[in-house]
């Protein structure tokens, strides 16, 4: 739950959708990022606010990658097929297949696979895809980091996605902090019950910081040496650059 000041969390569903909290006062992105109202606590509250910025496709791309490749029969299997491999072997997806949201707003964006080799297989290519997810997150989140001159040292995730445990420690090393995953994933939807029972007086959920702190969860620490892993983030950024722009 991200009900102070400077906590962000990105919901893995279909898409990604990273909010991060800015209080009782709204911040103007100078980076690509959406303002937007996170909740209200009460009829006589003030609106907090929040950053917002949006990935298209996420969990898209694995019914893609089953569906229209077939390079897995179930979703489940995607994880088993990267882990078999550990690395994208220099291969990089950039899955525009809607066009690019957050920070770069290109709906005339297409979708490209680059650094294939004779030596790439479904299992660097699922490596890959399960990267992307995680670079369009870091993208979104160095952005957030920009506007707000505080860099975040922990971000709190939800979703479908999350059980990935293969996904969640690629997030953590991508962007080099913790990744907190809760025991009980759709906590979107349980922070909007409880911020809606608040709005009434229903007191049955407990706001108070240290209350929600003993939210039992998961947290994934950054396994890989930093250096390393900004190399491979420029190597992404430079395939951004690759993707064709396709104009009516």
């Amino acid at each position: 739950m991200c009900f102070q000041e400077g906590q962000a969390k990105n919901t893995y569903g279909t898409g990604c959708f990273l909010l991060r909290n800015t209080g009782a006062k709204p911040v103007m992105s100078d980076h690509g990022l959406l303002t937007t109202v996170a909740y209200k606590l009460g009829r006589d509250k003030p609106a907090c606010y929040a950053l917002e910025g949006s990935v298209a496709i996420a969990g898209a791309v694995v019914r893609w990658l089953k569906d229209n490749l077939g390079i897995i029969q179930t979703s489940t299997e995607l994880e088993k097929l990267a882990a078999s491999v550990g690395t994208s072997y220099g291969c990089y997806f950039v899955p525009a297949f809607s066009g690019l949201y957050a920070p770069y707003w290109e709906p005339s964006a297409r979708g490209i696979i680059c650094g294939l080799t004779q030596f790439t297989n479904k299992s660097h290519l699922a490596f890959a895809a399960l990267e992307a997810v995680c670079f369009q997150t870091r993208e979104i989140l160095d952005a957030m980091n920009q506007d707000s001159g505080i860099p975040l040292t922990q971000l709190q995730v939800d979703g479908g996605m999350t059980s990935n445990r293969l996904l969640m420690q690629l997030q953590a090393d991508i962007l080099c902090i913790p990744v907190v995953k809760p025991s009980m994933p759709e906590t979107t939807a349980l922070g909007a019950a409880m911020a809606a029972g608040a709005a009434e007086g229903v007191s049955v959920w407990s706001l108070r910081p240290e209350d929600l702190s003993e939210v039992t969860s998961e947290k994934f620490e950054p396994q890989i040496n930093p250096e390393g892993k900004g190399h491979v983030t420029h190597c992404y950024l430079i395939s951004i650059l690759a993707v064709p722009i396709y104009l009516q």
